[in-house]
């Protein structure tokens, strides 16, 4: 299944969860709050904005946010919350759409870079957001750490989450860093749906060869938005490149 192909209306349509899950307070606020404060200011773009989870709430804060975005369901229901001339959004790949003017933050939020399904697309996206950023300009990623201690010898599946509704699975090719994650969601007697979205993970030292590659340093990384010290078992991290100067 193609990326365009995932985000679709149907998943546009459950996306937004407000007050909820990555739309609650305490999960989207400390997003904000770092971002805005790497931003200064400066204008911001972000990849992959999705119905502008982040960029809305950031724009409020007083920078001005750009969006790169491959889904027009998605879009488009960024678009019932505000207008193209407030926050206005590129429809392509993130690895490879270029929008007008210079940034000084460009961000990718809730491991939206593993969506791409090869290296050489991720290397991209390096490249591409190196290309807007002007010089001492910043690159955040947030992305999970591959979990694979969880898989016993012979087992390519995993279970990250078991909730009253809702299974989700990962099945993992280890070979090809391909994950498929499956989302089970339960209602009332049988009622069930499956849904499935593809990723390929990528190690942290990875990502910071890549950032390498873009002309990148590695200035900063953190278990999570609150800038809380990443270690050995954090399952996330918030990664801080940036652009010498002199770039």
């Amino acid at each position: 299944m193609e990326q365009d192909e995932s985000w679709d209306e149907t998943a546009a349509a459950q996306y937004d969860t407000p007050g909820e899950g990555m739309f609650a307070p305490e999960v989207l606020g400390p997003t904000v709050d770092f971002l805005a404060d790497l931003a200064d200011g400066a204008p911001a773009l972000e990849l992959a904005i999705g119905t502008g989870r982040v960029g809305i709430p950031l724009r409020e804060r007083g920078v001005p946010v750009t969006g790169i975005e491959l889904s027009e369901p998605m879009v488009a229901r960024l678009r019932e919350k505000v207008g193209e001339d407030e926050l206005p959004v590129a429809v392509g790949d993130m690895a490879t759409t270029r929008v007008a003017g210079g940034f000084g933050l460009v961000y990718l939020v809730f491991n939206t870079i593993s969506n791409l399904l090869t290296q050489d697309a991720q290397v991209e996206c390096f490249a591409n957001a190196a290309r807007h950023l002007s010089p001492g300009g910043r690159f955040v990623v947030e992305l999970w750490v591959p979990q694979l201690r969880q898989l016993p010898p012979g087992t390519p599946a995993a279970v990250f989450a078991a909730e009253r509704g809702y299974v989700g699975l990962d099945t993992y090719d280890t070979v090809g860093q391909q994950v498929v994650s499956h989302h089970f969601r339960f209602g009332r007697g049988r009622e069930a749906s499956h849904g499935i979205s593809a990723h390929r993970y990528i190690w942290p030292a990875e990502l910071d060869l890549m950032g390498r590659l873009a002309g990148f340093e590695l200035e900063a990384r953190y278990a999570d938005w609150d800038r809380s010290a990443f270690t050995a078992e954090s399952r996330s991290h918030v990664s801080v490149y940036r652009l010498p100067v002199s770039a």
